[in-house]
């Protein structure tokens, strides 16, 4: 398993934190389930609209597919960050996480 990680913050100022989580769970998380290999998300913030975006692919080569449309999802959103996103892709060396759903 291999996971891309997004490191972002969102510009609190100008947009809700939860309004930026709910963009991300109606406009972008559906299209990201059709791309192959993927297998999951954790998405993570803090009040002060730090965040992290943790997905979950079934090969190295699927991750490296989906960057453009990682960098595209990060254009389209360019005006809710404070800086621009940073991205990195890991190998999964161990994974244990509760089995429940957070989020709609």
């Amino acid at each position: 398993m291999y996971s891309r990680v997004t490191l972002l913050e969102i510009d609190t100022l100008r947009v809700d934190l939860d309004d930026a989580v709910e963009q991300f769970e109606t406009q972008v998380l559906p299209r990201v389930r059709e791309l192959p290999g993927f297998e999951g998300v954790v998405v993570m913030v803090t009040p002060e609209g730090k965040g992290m975006i943790v997905s979950f692919w079934d090969s190295e080569e699927a991750v490296e597919a989906t960057a453009g449309f990682a960098a595209g999802a990060i254009e389209e959103f360019v005006t809710i960050y404070r800086a621009p996103p940073g991205r990195e892709h890991y190998r999964v060396a161990v994974a244990e996480l509760p089995g429940i759903a957070i989020g709609s």
